[in-house]
């Protein structure tokens, strides 16, 4: 395993991370998740992501049931704050539910502190500075040691920056963007300048693209896959398109040549960013998790020429 700097921290997180977004404490059964959990951490996987939102805090509960089971000091674990309940208070960034939800992530994954803390969206109703302010009371109480963003823009970011600068508040560390050989426009063009100025972390997702990355859904959409669940409906129709598809069939080649999966062809170009602090993937089976992690190899070999017939397919390097 690569472990690498969460931006400008001296924090060391694996090049490859475990997630647990519609998965763990939903559709995966306990067991699994223990294996799944438990097969990344003994591969050298030391960062473990959650939310408060993902299962209404069941992936947080199914999460830290496993993780206790392991010595605290060799892992990473994170939560993000946003969606809470139904209640006026219960979602946003406003000062009363950032700590609230901080206390009530510690309890359900049976932990004194989180090691990063992330603001899942950006709130247009509470003052940046608000925010920034709950999130250096956090880390002053050591319930948290990194706070960031997730899905915040370059200037949002930057905004939050200049309100700790100007009022004596420990900055954000890291920013969880989405990113795949899809989506790129975030962290090439937006993120870059930020990680260079101000040593900003990323921890990415999707690197599959929800999937499409792997080849799975080209002729359609298989059912018992995640698109192919009615929860999931809005999902397909923001990822699937005729476009990506002919991409992707276009990528096979590529990956036949350096005998891996597209799967691992798609990991390991984004792992290989240097832009990227650590890349979240997801797994329902161990042998995902085996497979995933295999891409470190597949990127170390992506050379020039690799590189540019990737370009090539995809046509779309930001400017």
């Amino acid at each position: 395993m690569e472990y690498r700097r969460l931006g400008g921290s001296g924090l060391k997180v694996s090049a490859l991370s475990l997630g647990s977004w519609v998965t763990y404490g939903r559709t995966v059964d306990d067991d699994v998740a223990r294996s799944c959990v438990l097969a990344a951490f003994e591969a050298g996987v030391n960062f473990f992501d959650s939310a408060e939102a993902y299962g209404q805090g069941s992936a947080e509960l199914t999460l830290g049931r496993i993780l206790s089971e392991l010595r605290r000091e060799d892992l990473v674990i994170s939560s993000k704050v946003f969606w809470g309940g139904e209640g006026p208070n219960d979602t946003g960034l406003n000062a009363k539910h950032v700590m609230e939800a901080c206390h009530a992530a510690l309890r359900r994954m049976g932990l004194d502190y989180l090691d990063l803390y992330f603001c899942h969206r950006p709130d247009p109703d509470t003052p940046v500075v608000e925010t920034a302010r709950a999130m250096d009371l956090l880390i002053r109480q050591g319930k948290v040691l990194y706070w960031g963003t997730s899905e915040w823009s370059a200037d949002e970011i930057q905004a939050a920056y200049q309100a700790c600068d100007a009022h004596g508040l420990v900055p954000p560390t890291m920013e969880q963007p989405q990113y795949n050989m899809f989506c790129r426009e975030r962290v090439e063009k937006e993120l870059v300048p930020l990680c260079q100025e101000r040593g900003l972390g990323t921890t990415t997702w999707s690197p599959l693209a929800s999937g499409v990355l792997t080849g799975k859904y080209n002729d359609g959409i298989p059912p018992g896959t995640r698109l192919g669940h009615a929860d999931f409906a809005w999902l397909s129709e923001m990822v699937i398109s005729e476009e990506k598809i002919e991409k992707v069939r276009a990528l096979a080649p590529i990956a036949s040549d350096l005998d891996c999966t597209l799967a691992q062809l798609a990991l390991a170009w984004t792992v290989r960013s240097p832009w990227v602090s650590t890349v979240l993937t997801g797994a329902s089976r161990v042998e995902q998790v085996h497979e995933n992690l295999a891409a470190l190899d597949i990127a170390e070999r992506l050379d020039e020429n690799i590189l540019e017939r990737i370009e090539d397919t995809l046509q779309n390097r930001p400017d």
